[in-house]
């Protein structure tokens, strides 16, 4: 099998693109002499050296490019530990700094001196100092029958690079690597716009296009209390870019799954999504009518909030995007293609003959299952925002701590929105799940009130320790919380009992493994065809190349490639938060002067881009990457995605996917004139 490999590996290097030019979230290490050729013919000026060069740190981009936690993305602008990602991004650690004196999700932050700058709490920054192929290690182990193969060769290069390593699969397996990073984990907010900015359009304009705003904040890392003194920082572009200039994103894209089966979509269509869209959207118009009523509310709830929705809104574009897109079609054909390739030969036919029969076998088997653990997560588990401070604190193993979770609960959240969503979650629970799973208090609860849910929730809640502050504080012992009716009834119910019903679990992980093998098929069928393919993305750096322009969403109607300021004073609306404005940013927009940071639209006046589309190919992680032209230089900030683009966690669709980023001409305008960060721009170099 070795040597196989090593034939096709050949044959994959050599080969020429046969899928679509911008599709492909590829591994930042393997740009090879094919890839190269393809980028080089959309614009690029670069060679892959200076794209990534392990050997020679501190010369190429990706040396600028940090992962946040592997949950976003960030690049250094300059050689003292500046980095700029999204707003979306730090928009956690914003709410977590702010205060009913200093809100800086509403106001804004801006430190205008180094000991203005503050710490965040629990963030890090990950710089890849290289990355090793670790695949016939791994083998090699698992033919000696070593066992926790993962962690041994994770400690062995960690002690051998001094750096943190990370152990990835690639194609269910068939590749393996090991990342070394250097981590700093003193990480302080150094700018961030107020909300009216950096999330203009909030949750109403979320995955559309044409988008009007500036998401960027900017951080600092610190060691030993000082600025780190950074090899590689970003040059910035102010020449700007044009439709079909080049444009490449290198970042950190989480999680896609782009080598599903048919069965596969057919259970996120039919069993997953539907359910719990309909419960999170019904959630989410009850925060929502509870933060435009009341300004505290907004505070305590907006993080919360911002994750459900994005999530949300996600995963109802993505429902209507399979559809739209046949993406179960798409998969059918290539398992058509993919059994005709194992027919074709007698080995293939032994080891996976029947594996796409199995596989569409095993997923009928777990619906009803998996459709029950859905309201069961949805309700019991996330049904209300205080259900997570009350586990915590029946796991604490002392008084003092259960009462701290239990305070910190009561003060980060409001009572009147979290006894509607308690009622709300009890109604749809025992409405929509078999009484099977219900635990014995919960069954006694539901005699007790048989459909009143609101007199149920009133009972758990009043009765709770959470109901009051005076409560929590006079606990005398840890075991009162045994007896507190809203945690005895979130602990009744339990996932083994959904897990172990028919054996359930066993046939769940029966799935997962055919659906692991039909990957590994998969990739073994387009690499003997010589198909150049990426892996699907984990949280490793990868880079994605395009170009800028519009794109038409449906017949007869075209979106042009970028947004105006225009488009922040149409929107404008005082009554509405999405699109309120506070009165500098109003006056500095009537205005209409954007000095040198703007563009010449004629001889005596300069315009304005906010936003702009390409058709790099992105996915969750990816948001604050670099936005970059041919020579390397910074144009903007990648952060969202587009409704049509909305199946590409299984599917890319040529010509529909989009990325939406931010200019950062206008980041820098904001910085200068309504900020006033003149210590933050002279850090910056422009190309």
């Amino acid at each position: 099998m070795k040597n196989l490999k090593g034939i096709l590996v050949a044959v994959l290097l050599l080969s020429s693109l046969s899928i679509h030019a911008d599709e492909g979230m590829w591994m930042i290490q393997d740009i090879n002499a094919a890839l190269e050729k393809n980028m080089k013919a959309r614009g690029l000026m670069l060679s892959a050296k200076e794209i990534y060069n392990a050997d020679a740190p501190g010369t190429s981009v990706a040396d600028a490019v940090v992962s946040l936690g592997f949950y976003c993305t960030g690049s250094l602008l300059s050689d003292k530990g500046l980095i700029i990602t999204n707003h979306h991004c730090a928009y956690s650690n914003i709410a977590k700094l702010s205060t009913p004196e200093h809100n800086y999700l509403e106001e804004g932050f801006w430190a205008m001196s180094s000991e203005d700058e503050i710490p965040v709490e629990g963030e890090s920054a990950y710089f890849l100092k290289r990355v090793f192929d670790v695949t016939d290690e791994v083998e090699e182990m698992k033919n000696a029958g070593r066992l926790d193969i993962q962690s041994q060769l994770v400690r062995k290069y960690s002690e051998s690079t001094g750096l943190t390593c990370i152990f990835s699969n690639m194609w269910a397996g068939e590749r393996s690597y090991i990342s070394a990073y250097k981590v700093y984990t003193d990480v302080r907010l150094v700018a961030a716009p107020p909300v009216c900015i950096g999330y203009f359009g909030g949750e109403t304009d979320n995955w559309t296009w044409p988008r009007q705003n500036c998401d960027f904040a900017m951080y600092r890392i610190y060691e030993n209390d000082l600025p780190v003194s950074c090899e590689k920082s970003l040059r910035i572009s102010l020449e700007g870019y044009t439709a079909g200039s080049f444009a490449m994103v290198i970042g950190y894209p989480g999680r896609t799954d782009r080598y599903a089966s048919s069965a596969e979509i057919e259970y996120q269509e039919e069993v997953a999504l539907p359910a719990s869209n309909e419960l999170r959207g019904s959630q989410m118009k009850i925060i929502s009518r509870w933060m435009d009523a009341d300004p505290a509310v907004r505070m305590k709830y907006s993080d919360w909030y911002f994750g459900l929705s994005n999530t949300q809104e996600n995963n109802v574009g993505m429902a209507a995007c399979y559809k739209r897109f046949r993406v179960r079609d798409e998969k059918l054909a290539q398992e058509r293609e993919m059994q005709e390739w194992i027919d074709s030969s007698p080995g293939r036919k032994e080891r996976w003959g029947t594996l796409i029969p199995d596989l569409k076998a095993a997923y009928s088997l777990i619906a009803d299952g998996e459709q029950d653990k859905v309201y069961f997560r949805e309700t019991i588990l996330r049904g209300t925002f205080i259900s997570r401070y009350i586990l915590r604190a029946s796991n604490s193993k002392t008084l003092e701590q259960a009462k701290e979770h239990l305070l910190a609960g009561i003060a980060e959240t409001d009572p009147r929105v979290e006894k509607e969503l308690l009622e709300y979650a009890l109604r749809e629970y025992f409405t929509n799940q078999d009484s099977y799973y219900f635990g014995p208090y919960q069954k006694r609860i539901q005699a007790r009130f048989g459909y009143d849910f609101r007199a149920m929730a009133e009972y758990l809640w009043d009765r709770s320790l959470v109901s009051s502050k005076s409560k929590v504080e006079a606990m005398e012992a840890l075991e009162e919380m045994d007896n507190d009716p809203l945690r005895k009834f979130l602990e009744d119910a339990r996932i083994s009992v959904y897990n172990d019903r028919n054996g359930h679990q066993d046939k769940r992980n029966r799935a997962t493994e055919l659906e692991n093998e039909y990957k590994r098929a998969l990739y073994w069928m387009r690499l003997n065809k010589g198909v150049l393919q990426y892996p699907d993305a984990n949280s490793t750096m990868r880079i994605s190349y395009g170009r800028v322009g519009g794109f038409e969403p449906n017949d007869g109607v075209w979106y042009n490639w970028y947004s105006t300021p225009d488009g922040i004073l149409q929107k404008y609306d005082p009554a509405n938060h999405d699109y309120d404005l506070n009165s500098r940013q109003k006056a500095l927009l009537e205005k209409d002067f954007w000095g040198r940071w703007g563009f010449r639209l004629g001889r005596k006046r300069h315009g304005m881009i906010v936003d702009f589309l390409t058709d790099n190919d992105i996915a969750g992680g990816n948001s604050g990457s670099p936005v970059l032209n041919a020579n390397g230089d910074l144009i903007g900030l990648a952060f969202d995605g587009n409704l049509e683009s909305l199946a590409s966690d299984t599917s890319y669709t040529q010509g529909y996917n989009k990325c939406i980023n931010t200019d950062i001409r206008f980041v820098l305008w904001v910085l200068d004139r309504y900020a006033g960060m003149k210590r933050i721009l002279k850090e910056l170099e422009f190309s």
